[in-house]
């Protein structure tokens, strides 16, 4: 059978058909990057591009409490106050308040006192919040009403949920004004019983009569539940709180026991925003919690932006709040502000970006690659990319490489207002008490654990070594050499010196251990450290830790766990040495001092004295301090306690943390604001600049397509020649 030359000669001519038709597509290429994460459309938009990590656990402002979910909690919720974003000192302003309130102080029969009364005589505290009228929240189904001004969704039926799925499945949204009824419904719902707030335990010690009101909730709520069941709501207006009264429309009074001025800064955090009623019974109603529609999953506010996509497997987008009241960015700032470019946004009004797109990155290079792209506009810097971005010079100081500043990448530095340490646990027999022996146990071992080679090695020099509990930035914090631990440091030209490991031996040896052996028994030391740290890098960390020990020959054995067993021996005090850390919640002193303040230890307490310091004499200045306003006589009664920890040594004193963040050049507004919840507002973003270099730094490499079809050309054409040939020849004869 002669061959079927003509579907063959079809298969060649496809086959060319399809190279020429590549050719041309590429020859028409427009130039856009085809490595985009997003859609090409939202290229020029005004949209900032972040990224997440892990999914926030919860939304609802009476719960969240973590930095992943301020993240977001921040940009929607108004509490009265926030801070200014561009002034240091951190320094309070009013958001949705006329003005910061001033406490007035009152005796036990409820007279007026003078401001200058002595603390131990202020039986209360009193501060009347005013809000602004014409503060509307975001469109929302709880505040749809129908033609009579009944709520839409108020009495919804299991036959009016089919087909609801998420939020956006209810076809009508409403809106209403910000009242003072709000903050105190919210403030209320701190003692709820479902709830379980992290900070009613500290807010029932201040506001007047909170602790009882939780009592009485608890009550209400066991008979609600037992007689309605599922959707049952517990409507906190019906039940009156001593400490918490409406004035009137736009105004509200807290009442707390004494005198605590950090109260202003709590009335900075999404803690005390406010929740409307009609809010709280719309998500209670049956039903809604099994669909995941609960205020934890959709928040409801007033500020600039609100969550539209909760997705947290993929993407959290925030959108503008189409309700929002408008403000404007700030006039004043730091000296150095205006060369910064930080006021060229000056009195504008606010927010500047339209969307927010967080997008889930689990792995560190595929995000920083997309950092590199012009993908995110602003990143981090792990400790795998920190040699690309970062140059160290010869005197120690930090620089972008050239690479990065090529790109017009920017560099933003701060210290944290947070510490990392060593705690030894006090109730422990051996590292713990106030014996002369235990205390120069752990004094030797301060010194032998080099932090500033930990920061060297596994930080990237990102670190300041503590000398106290109190950072940068922090009243009470004292530079220089006036501010050096003596216990641990000498005292040099060149700055602090940590003391030489034969002072650590030496003091070891006093400690009834010389060489590391018990002088009793003449048997090793031997050292527990508990943790719940896992992993390679955990690995080199610990094996680090370990040969510290090793310095005075003693025997570190690590007791690594899961974190839910480690949590468990802090708490019952059954661990020896550990690794903890705290940030603050707000700017004041006595958010770190009291991480040693004996009646707020770990053990029998639940509170943040992890290492269960107790020090009646500490314990005696803190009760000064804690109320005090920033003064000399303030300073000078922080100082006093600092000496007395640092004698006692319950921590190795070990560092505050140094945060590097990168933004591309079309990010605006960058300056590290490290109080400040709802910062995003100030950021503005330059799109068409940032398209522009995403498509130069993204230029699709056609060369190597280019080279490959030319090479199948040379491959298949001479092949087609071929074939043509022996096309115009005779058939052989004899075929069949």
């Amino acid at each position: 059978m002669q061959p079927d030359r003509s579907h063959n000669k079809h298969q060649w001519q496809t086959r060319l058909a399809l190279l020429c038709g590549l050719l041309l597509a590429l020859a028409a290429c427009d130039g856009q990057p085809w490595n985009r994460p997003y859609s090409a459309a939202d290229a020029a938009r005004n949209i900032y591009y972040a990224s997440f990590s892990e999914r926030p656990n919860h939304l609802d402002p009476a719960q969240s409490y973590s930095s992943n979910e301020v993240l977001f909690t921040g940009q929607i919720y108004e509490p009265p106050l926030q801070y200014h974003y561009l002034k240091r000192p951190y320094e309070l302003i009013p958001l949705t308040a006329t003005a910061v309130p001033q406490a007035r102080y009152l005796d036990e029969q409820g007279n007026s006192l003078p401001e200058d009364t002595p603390t131990g005589q202020i039986a209360f505290s009193e501060y009347d919040i005013h809000i602004l009228p014409g503060i509307h929240y975001q469109p929302h189904p709880a505040f749809a009403r129908d033609a009579q001004g009944n709520l839409l969704y108020g009495h919804l039926t299991a036959a009016d949920l089919d087909g609801i799925h998420t939020l956006g499945d209810f076809s009508a949204t409403g809106s209403r004004e910000l009242v003072a009824a709000d903050y105190v419904y919210q403030i209320k719902r701190l003692a709820h019983p479902k709830l379980h707030s992290p900070i009613f335990g500290l807010m029932s010690e201040y506001i007047a009569g909170l602790e009882d009101y939780a009592a009485t909730l608890e009550q209400a709520w066991v008979k609600l539940a037992a007689e309605q069941g599922q959707g049952v709501y517990l409507d906190l207006s019906g039940y009156p709180l001593e400490g918490v009264q409406e004035l009137d429309r736009y105004s509200y009074r807290i009442r707390i026991h004494g005198k605590y001025p950090q109260l202003l800064y709590w009335l900075a955090m999404p803690f005390f925003a406010p929740v409307p009623a009609e809010v709280d019974a719309f998500y209670a109603q049956a039903g809604m919690s099994e669909r995941n529609i609960t205020l934890d999953w959709y928040p409801v506010g007033t500020g600039p932006y609100m969550l539209t996509i909760n997705n947290p497997n993929r993407q959290m987008v925030m959108e503008r709040n189409p309700n929002f009241h408008g403000e404007n960015y700030p006039q004043q700032g730091e000296p150095s502000d205006r060369a910064a470019g930080l006021l060229d946004d000056a009195g504008k009004p606010l927010p500047f970006i339209d969307r927010i797109v967080f997008s889930l990155e689990k792995e560190d290079i595929p995000y920083w690659n997309k950092f590199l792209q012009g993908y995110y506009d602003s990143s981090g810097i792990t400790s795998d990319s920190f040699d690309q971005a970062i140059s160290i010079g010869a005197g120690g100081e930090v620089s972008l490489t050239d690479a990065m500043q090529q790109q017009g990448i920017q560099l933003n530095t701060a210290v944290a207002t947070s510490i990392s340490y060593t705690g030894f646990n006090m109730l422990d027999p051996v590292v713990g008490g106030f014996s002369e022996n235990a205390r120069k146990l752990r004094q030797a071992i301060s010194i032998a654990i080099d932090t500033e080679e930990y920061i060297s090695i596994f930080l990237n020099g990102r670190g300041i070594p503590a000398q106290g509990m109190i950072p940068p930035g922090i009243f009470g914090y004292v530079e220089g050499a006036a501010g050096i631990n003596s216990v641990m440091y000498d005292v040099t030209p060149q700055g602090p010196r940590r003391k030489p490991i034969e002072e650590a031996r030496r003091l070891l040896a006093e400690a009834g251990y010389p060489d590391g052996r018990d002088v009793e028994t003449g048997k090793p030391l031997v050292l527990n450290f508990d943790t719940a740290a896992v992993g390679p890098d955990a690995k080199a960390r610990l094996d680090w830790l370990t040969k510290q020990f090793a310095k005075l020959d003693l025997q570190l054995v690590i007791r690594a766990t899961d974190y839910n067993r480690f949590q468990d021996k802090m708490l019952k005090g059954t661990a020896q040495i550990f690794q903890w850390g705290w940030n603050a919640d707000y700017p004041d002193p006595e958010n770190f001092l009291f991480l040693l303040y004996g009646p707020n230890s770990k053990v029998g307490k639940n509170g943040e004295n992890a290492a269960n310091y107790t020090n009646p004499d500490f314990d005696r200045l803190f009760e000064q301090v804690k109320s005090m306003e920033n003064s000399p006589q303030r300073a000078r009664l922080i100082e006093q306690m600092t000496a007395i920890a640092r004698q006692d040594a319950p921590w190795v004193w070990g560092l505050f943390p140094k945060q590097f963040s990168l933004h591309h050049a079309w990010y605006k507004n960058a300056k590290p604001n490290l109080m400040a919840n709802n910062g995003l507002k100030y950021k503005r973003i330059e799109p068409e600049l940032r398209a522009r270099l995403q498509a130069s730094w993204n230029r699709p490499v056609l060369w190597p397509l280019y080279a490959f079809v030319l090479m199948l050309l040379a491959v298949i054409l001479p092949a087609l020649v071929g074939y043509r040939r022996r096309q115009r020849q005779t058939a052989v004869p004899g075929a069949h």
